[in-house]
């Protein structure tokens, strides 16, 4: 057994918030027994609450708002509010042993039920039978007894159960164990204890402790358990993955999550790096999506941090064998971007290549082999910064440079260098190189003297795009940069107020273009993962004003959501910092956090990546 499988054995261990469909199930692993919390009311239409979710929008929904979760499960917390009943309900997690605290804070006339459902997920073997006012679950080699401090209440024949379960008043506090019974002051004084140790762990982020609070939320609530593949992993959110078969990986999404967790949790950091690398195609591109139908986007990948992020993640912990692992596979796609988006020049272009199956599904055909495509492959879906682009569909590529994917290739490029010398793989430095400088020279095609900026360029006009983003500053990823171009860039670009500087950044497209003022998507919003690249370029310059300012500001933007709402948005609105106020952003969306990673770095808690030495400024 490899270091890798052995570590996600002993991870995949205990009680968990595992269950896709609810955030009220715990599920005891890897047997599969799951305990459901769910509720009754009998003030509206008498419906039941059977699975929770964060952030669905429906006015008759259940609102959740997540509180702590630990990574190993010690403590956990969800709020809810449902039918005018408010609730909460607390976890401490020991080994095989479990303490749920169901209080009730306010309902409206009759008192709703809780039902705690037991039974085993993903067809483990396994029955649950009730004794009395007990359950017992029994399987192979195993059998454990959930208890209740409450007073049994007549079950309700239309409640939808499909199996045994508890069922009680929802008054105060109603406390479910197993392994032994537990009294409400028993379980409040655990709780409290393990909720104490959870906040003393967070002091080391001093000030900061509630940025890293949330960023920790974010990835704990978002991690779910993939059956069919054995293997824990971290979508972007449960209402994405419940969409999409039970599971959604995103490229960048989800090499970002892999390097937020491995500051903490190297386990479950290390499952999502591995998991979205191990997505690669036959092609050798790390895909765009992969889906739990078994959908690909076998046409298009997207951004290549994907080496920045295993490479980071190795230096926190030194597991020289995850480089091993997963080195092979980055090279290739690394490869595949060299013999498939780069230009002459140097330079390289998104792009959408034909796809050799189609499952039917709207992201298998729309836009592949074209403009779109090329867009999705970008990760700025409906960027105005491709708008009218033309396409090349013998290439298979947009006739238009891009800033972006040049400057991201030349940080793979060196990511993948420095891994080599760790590795000992020194065959493949010359190859590596050869790219490296080819896409320097190709960056060095969109650098515009007259402007003080990089623009992309059209590849069959020679014209420069005037559509400009925070992508654009993803040049500065190429440490050996003229000092006086960086300057321009700052001074004539980043403050400046007509285009990014504000009190909300990085708008995603310049405040004085006309799809600004959308405020749709990629039309003009806030992004986290636009601000978290981009200040790892300025860091890597040495830009200390500018690297201040996005930290201050990308920590205000997110702390105003999480505070009022107990949401990290998918994306804020650039001019009222909202990310409530349209419905194509998630409320719970894991890469959000990255605004709190970009505050933390900035405060030195986190070690990052510093520019390479000995690179020397272009000349």
């Amino acid at each position: 057994m490899t270091e890798y499988e052995q570590m996600q054995r002993r991870y995949m261990r205990g009680w968990h918030t595992w269950n896709v469909r609810s955030v009220l199930s715990h599920v005891l692993m890897p047997w599969g027994f799951a305990l459901n919390v769910a509720v009754k009311e009998y003030t509206t239409i008498g419906d039941y609450l059977k699975e929770t979710l964060i952030g669905r929008g429906g006015e008759e929904d259940e609102k959740a708002f997540p509180g702590p979760h630990a990574w190993d499960e010690s403590y956990t917390r969800m709020d809810v509010e449902w039918r005018g009943i408010r609730f909460s309900v607390e976890s401490a997690a020991m080994d095989d042993q479990l303490i749920l605290l169901v209080t009730c804070h306010s309902h409206p006339g009759r008192s709703p039920r809780i039902y705690l459902e037991g039974g085993f997920l993903w067809n483990r073997p396994g029955y649950v039978i009730r004794q009395g006012d007990t359950l017992l679950a029994r399987w192979d080699g195993g059998e454990i007894a959930v208890y209740t401090s409450a007073r049994e209440a007549e079950y309700d024949g239309n409640v939808p159960t499909q199996g045994p379960c508890l069922c009680v008043p929802m008054e105060g506090s109603v406390v479910f164990s197993v392994g032994r019974p537990v009294t409400v002051d028993e379980a409040r004084a655990i709780l409290d204890n393990n909720l104490s140790a959870l906040q003393a762990s967070w002091q080391r982020y001093g000030e900061n402790a509630p940025l890293f609070e949330a960023m920790q939320c974010a990835l704990a609530w978002d991690t779910i358990y993939d059956a069919t593949n054995d293997r824990v992993i971290s979508p972007v959110s449960r209402l994405w993955s419940i969409r999409s078969g039970g599971y959604i990986l995103f490229c960048w999404d989800n090499y970002f999550a892999g390097y937020m967790a491995s500051l903490e949790c190297p386990a479950l950091g290390y499952a999502n790096l591995a998991a979205i690398t191990s997505e690669q195609t036959p092609a050798g591109l790390v895909p765009n999506f992969a889906k739990g139908t078994g959908n690909r986007s076998l046409d298009r990948s997207q951004p290549p941090v994907g080496s920045r992020m295993v490479l980071e993640s190795y230096r926190l912990h030194g597991d020289q064998w995850l480089l091993e692992m997963l080195y092979p596979a980055l090279l290739r796609w690394n490869e595949w971007f060299a013999g498939h988006r780069m230009e002459n020049s140097g330079a390289l272009c998104w792009g959408s290549d034909p796809r050799p199956e189609d499952f039917g599904d709207y992201w298998d055909t729309t836009g592949v082999n074209d403009t779109f495509g090329g867009a999705l492959e970008s990760g700025l879906d409906n960027s105005p910064m491709y708008d009218g682009v033309p396409f090349d569909k013998e290439r298979h590529v947009m006739r238009q440079a891009d800033v972006g994917l040049t400057g991201l290739y030349i940080l793979d490029c060196e990511s993948l260098i420095e891994m080599a010398h760790i590795l000992g793989r020194t065959g493949d430095i010359s190859a590596l190189s050869d790219r490296l400088q080819r896409a320097r020279r190709g960056l060095d095609t969109l650098w515009d003297e007259e402007n003080g900026f990089y623009y992309n360029r059209r590849t069959d006009t020679g014209e420069f795009s005037r559509h400009i983003g925070p992508t654009c500053f993803y040049a500065l990823f190429d440490s050996a940069l003229p000092r006086e171009r960086v300057r321009r860039m700052m001074e004539e670009h980043y403050w400046n107020p007509d285009e990014f500087a504000g009190e909300y950044i990085l708008p995603s497209i310049a405040r004085n273009d006309p799809g600004y003022r959308d405020q749709d998507y990629w039309r003009g919003r806030v992004w986290a993962p636009l601000n978290f690249l981009v200040y790892m370029g300025l860091r890597r310059h040495g830009l200390a004003k500018e690297c201040a300012d996005l930290a201050q500001k990308s920590a205000g933007l997110l702390m105003r959501e999480w505070t009022e709402h107990g949401h990290i948005h998918e994306n804020y609105n650039a001019d009222t910092g909202s990310g409530c106020d349209v419905a194509n952003s998630d409320k719970f969306y894991h890469w959000g956090a990255l605004l709190s990673l970009v505050a933390l770095i900035e405060a030195g808690s986190v070690p990052t990546f510093d520019p390479p030495s000995g690179k020397g400024e272009r000349t």
